[in-house]
């Protein structure tokens, strides 16, 4: 190790070390970028255009609700802007729209499409449209955030009770946690799918209804790890010398054990994020998950099995999941290395 080298803080080097790991690193810029454009998916894929100028007035449409009449329609409903008469008075002398690179909503239903549904990809569609006539790029984008976002929560409510709980464990240890582990077992022989269809069938189905509940089982894996951690540091000579010092157990587990207990849970991150997106993919797939109408990779996989002919809806999804797994494994495992004590003298 390098004089310079050695005056950096752990965490510096490893970041070092991570940024050396080319596929890791890449798989990183890759993926924060596309959930980045995903959380802008409405100025890139909406009906709607993103602004407009007609007979001297400006609009914008991407967040503005305005009736037909507006551009020359004959009623006070919302304006479709697929509609080839509103197309007409927008593209007329003097007129101007900026419209998103993908002209559809998730949701958006062409009413004027010249194929029937499903429809393979065209000019119109790139991607095609599912068996309603959604456009099938915009679904996957939309798609795409929702599964991030809800690994993101899911991830980080596991991480908080995983931390939580296995802090206890292994900091108190005896009675503590011989409680805690006879719990554990006991709640991890629940059957989860079960638990799920009982209450799809009593809730009405939500995002937040479906967040819960995989919260409550996913954070025991995690917790282990960080037991076994708290059980190791808490023997080390600095925890001994801070309660010699007089410190709480509050103090020493937040300034002293925890910050040197994180490196599992650091690991964990991309594992956990994986194992998300896949759980929300498999009960959308086997309609238990997001309520209807809500973008889902999982919806249309199970479309892409209904229409075996439509081959690019399985197709195209199946490509957008297995890239985002991979991106995450890709992370992963160069997260690991680079936390890896045998590696901190690279």
């Amino acid at each position: 190790m390098t004089p310079a080298a050695s005056q950096m803080s752990p965490s510096r080097r490893a970041w070092l070390r991570f940024k050396r790991n080319r596929l890791g690193f890449g798989s990183l810029v890759i993926f924060v970028t596309l959930f980045v454009l995903s959380l802008g998916a409405e100025f890139l894929s909406n009906d709607k255009p993103l602004l407009v100028r007609y007979q001297g007035h400006w609009y914008f449409p991407v967040v503005q609700d305005l009736p037909e009449t507006v551009f020359g329609g004959d009623f006070e409903t919302p304006t479709d802007y697929l509609d080839p008469f509103i197309q007409q008075q927008l593209r007329r002398d003097g007129q101007w729209v900026l419209k998103a690179p993908n002209p559809y909503h998730h949701s958006t239903l062409d009413y004027f499409a010249p194929l029937p549904n499903p429809a393979p990809p065209t000019a119109r569609n790139w991607l095609g449209t599912d068996d309603r006539g959604r456009d099938v790029l915009a679904r996957l984008l939309y798609g795409f955030r929702v599964s991030v976002l809800f690994a993101l929560a899911l991830t980080a409510f596991g991480v908080v009770l995983g931390v939580l709980t296995g802090a206890v464990q292994g900091f108190f240890a005896g009675k503590t946690d011989l409680v805690f582990q006879r719990f554990i077992e006991i709640w991890s022989a629940m059957p989860e799918l079960y638990l799920l269809i009982i209450f799809s069938a009593v809730f009405e189905p939500s995002v937040g209804l479906l967040l819960i509940l995989l919260s409550l089982f996913g954070w025991m894996g995690l917790s282990d790890y960080v037991r076994a951690e708290f059980l190791r540091n808490r023997q080390l000579d600095y925890v001994k010398s801070a309660r010699a010092l007089g410190l709480g157990h509050g103090p020493i587990i937040w300034r002293h054990v925890l910050p040197n207990s994180m490196t599992p849970v650091v690991t964990f991150l991309p594992f956990r994020m994986s194992g998300a997106i896949l759980a929300l993919t498999s009960l959308d797939f086997l309609g238990l998950g997001v309520p209807p109408g809500t973008p889902s990779l999982g919806e249309l996989l199970a479309q892409g099995k209904n229409n075996i002919d439509a081959w690019w809806i399985s197709i195209s999804t199946f490509v957008v999941l297995v890239l985002t797994l991979l991106l995450l494994t890709f992370m992963g495992d160069a997260m690991r290395d680079a936390l890896d004590p045998r590696k901190a003298q690279s």
